[in-house]
């Protein structure tokens, strides 16, 4: 009876062994899997956060202000510096942005009218800087030494050989730490020397992962990068030589963590995302008891072999069954894909087909002084031929056989605008230089002007307003207005159109002003909804300024109408430049 007693307890022990091993191992896969999964979360929470400012410096340095006070260091230069830079934190929701001349002194800075200001202090000993100085780029984590506020600093060189700067802005990752506490989250942030600057459990913040070498110290000194943390005092969280990708932690209370770590290669950083194993030792442990329990008895053991086996079965019986649906689900999916690309499709033919339409409207709206337009130089020419023909004079014959060739290039030349306006246009793009758009338009609109009464005013840009679209929508566009500015103006006093084009700020322009009517405040909500229309009679189809709002959209600008009734109606079309398209492209 005691060997049997001896052997069943030594089975059950090696069961409970056994037991506790696969389930600590299983639990510990399963929680590795948990903590990969939060490190994927958050180290793209951190470098969406940073990336939010990666080309701050380079956008604010454009600026002139920047260059004038790092080159004239006036007190005007610096103060305009100042208020650029103190608007650009504001907007953009920085920690601060401030302007280092070359030996590392602020000369201008966001805070500057604060009692931390940045302004005549020097940070040449910050890597930030000098990696700017060097490579035209710079990033580096540390506490600041003027505010004592811990961010993240990314830092550009601009100007030229003569006088070089580098311009720096200071993200506040704080609010990562605080999401974190708020959470209970075991999560933290380590630099390249293993130092934890962000964290979710306090007693884990400035203290290295491991012993820090005196080298590795004496660095930090030198950066100063936590300015005013003892670190050489403060203890290591693992023992050295532990391990850096599973880590062994103790929490707040003293409780076991198990940790995970993850790189973030730009900075050299380590992620560390941890949880509690007292739920895993605690399942392990009723594991354990349970094989035990299996082990000393037979009808145990059956019982659940029996119960797992059904269990496996019915397992797979799900899988199975999950995986017919996910097929079926999949083949679903498929087909409404294909039935969306198709409709898609569809649509994109229904609007070129719409916008071709309108275009012949356009055209229609001005048939009748086309024909008027032809007709006159045809009558023109054969009286003018008829009078060669009678006239004996071979002087006086060459004369009006010359005006009647003019009269032929005049007709020509509006049968071609017509050609080219007529044609539907592939969706392509090219540089298009609005001025040569305006004058196109000018000629198309002649016929209809002249018959309205009214001579168009055309002030050109005198730098080519170049931009990235179509050039005959962007001629329809420009038709369409001039049509809706001429029928306002037609039968009035004083009856005037002026279109103009331009550049500014990076953004190329036509406008087209008439002295009409206005449009009523209650109708300017709806006047680029499509079929609406203000017109009596039901001229056109109600689509010209929807359509061309549509063309404009496509090409990345917008349409902007000014209008008072009375006074008249400003038509403006923005579009990017060509030359700011090249920038940001950059």
């Amino acid at each position: 009876m005691r060997r049997i007693l001896l052997t069943f307890l030594a089975v059950a022990l090696i069961a409970a062994g056994l037991a506790y091993a696969l389930s600590y191992r299983a639990g510990l896969r399963a929680l590795d899997a948990e903590l990969d999964q939060s490190l994927i979360l958050t180290r793209r929470a951190i470098e969406s956060e940073i990336e939010r400012f990666r080309y701050l410096p380079d956008v604010a340095a454009e600026d002139v202000r920047i260059g004038v006070a790092l080159r004239d260091r006036t007190e005007t230069a610096t103060a305009a510096a100042n208020r650029y830079l103190e608007t650009v934190t504001a907007r953009s929701g920085a920690a601060d942005l401030y302007l280092l001349d070359a030996s590392g002194t602020a000369i201008a800075a966001s805070n500057w009218n604060t009692a931390q200001s940045f302004v005549g202090s020097n940070y040449a000993f910050r890597p930030y800087f000098t990696d700017a100085l060097a490579t035209g780029k710079g990033r580096f984590y540390a506490i600041g030494v003027t505010t004592g506020k811990p961010g993240y600093f990314l830092s550009t060189r601009i100007g030229g050989v003569d006088t070089p700067g580098v311009i720096v802005v200071k993200i506040d990752l704080k609010p990562l730490e605080e999401t974190w506490k708020a959470a209970g989250v075991p999560t933290a942030i380590a630099d390249r020397d293993g130092v934890v600057f962000l964290s979710g459990i306090a007693d884990w913040l400035y203290r290295p992962l491991t012993p820090l070498s005196p080298e590795a110290l004496a660095e930090l000194a030198a950066r100063r990068t936590y300015d005013g943390i003892a670190l050489a005092s403060a203890p290591p969280l693992l023992p050295a030589g532990a391990a850096t990708t599973a880590l062994a932690l103790r929490g707040p209370d003293g409780g076991r963590l198990h940790g995970r770590v993850a790189a973030i290669e730009a900075d050299g950083w380590r992620v560390i995302s941890a949880a509690p194993l007292a739920r895993i030792i605690a399942a392990s442990a009723l594991w354990a008891a349970g094989a035990a329990l299996v082990a000393t008895a037979a009808t145990g053991l059956a019982m659940i072999y029996n119960q797992r086996r059904q269990l496996t079965q019915l397992r797979l019986r799900q899988g199975a069954l999950l995986e017919t649906r996910v097929a079926e689900r999949t083949r679903e999916l498929a087909h409404e894909i294909e039935a969306r690309r198709k409709t898609e499709a569809d649509l994109r033919a229904a609007q070129e087909t719409l916008v071709h339409t309108e275009k012949m409207a356009a055209l229609g709206r001005m048939s009748a002084a086309i024909v008027h337009e032809m007709s006159q130089p045809l009558a023109a020419m054969e009286a003018t031929l008829a009078a060669a023909e009678l006239s004996a004079d071979a002087e006086k014959t060459t004369t009006r056989i010359g005006t009647a060739r003019n009269l032929i290039r005049r007709m020509q030349r509006t049968t071609k605008h017509l050609k080219s306006f007529s044609r539907k246009e592939q969706n392509t793009r090219q540089i298009t230089d609005l001025n040569k758009v305006a004058e196109n338009a000018l000629d198309l609109v002649a016929p209809r002007a002249k018959a309205a009464g009214v001579a168009p005013g055309f002030r050109p840009s005198d730098t080519a307003p170049l931009v990235m679209a179509g050039p005959v929508r962007l001629e329809q566009v420009c038709l369409n207005l001039l049509l809706n500015a001429l029928d306002a103006v037609e039968g009035r006093e004083g009856a005037a159109v002026t279109l103009a084009t331009g550049v500014r700020e990076g953004t190329a322009f036509l406008a087209v002003t008439d002295t009409g009517a206005g449009i009523a405040p209650e109708d300017m909500a709806r006047v680029t909804e499509p079929f609406f229309s203000t017109k009596i009679g039901g001229e056109g189809l109600g689509l010209g300024l929807s359509i061309s709002q549509a063309i404009v959209t496509e090409f990345g600008g917008r349409i902007d109408i000014a209008s008072a009734p009375g006074a008249g109606t400003t038509v403006t079309v923005e579009l990017p430049a060509v030359a700011a398209l090249g920038e940001a492209a950059e």
